[in-house]
């Protein structure tokens, strides 16, 4: 380090002492970075263990969710079938609609005789 300040001029004992402080100055600075360094040390191991939590828990939560989806597809292939159950079932009501209906006619025909009969006898 080379001094620019005119170093003839100054005295030794004057250049000694700014070195000497420059010495201190540094080593406290030193001393200084290795107590950030040593606390970014523990962060650091803290934070990696942090990590590894986290990793475990998105492994966890993607057989998860692939579990889910396979889950989905089963449950898709029972509405499938329902829909198919209810197809059937909506056809067999047509079916006894349709079988019903002559019932329901001669029921009104045995019914518009009875009132008939009743009627033309007074009960």
């Amino acid at each position: 380090m080379a001094d620019k300040t005119g170093a003839a001029k100054r005295p030794t004992q004057q250049r000694l002492r700014s070195l000497a402080q420059a010495a201190m100055n540094a080593d406290q600075t030193v001393g200084q970075l290795d107590g950030v360094i040593g606390g970014l040390g523990g962060t650091l191991n803290e934070l990696n263990a942090s990590l590894q939590g986290l990793n475990e828990t998105l492994e966890r939560l993607n057989g998860t969710i692939e579990r889910l989806d396979a889950l989905s597809d089963n449950l898709l292939g029972v509405g499938d079938r329902l829909n198919d159950v209810v197809d059937r079932v909506e056809k067999l009501l047509g079916v006894g609609e349709v079988a019903v209906q002559p019932l329901s006619a001669t029921e009104n025909a045995v019914r518009n005789a009875i009132n008939a009969v009743r009627s033309a006898t007074g009960i």
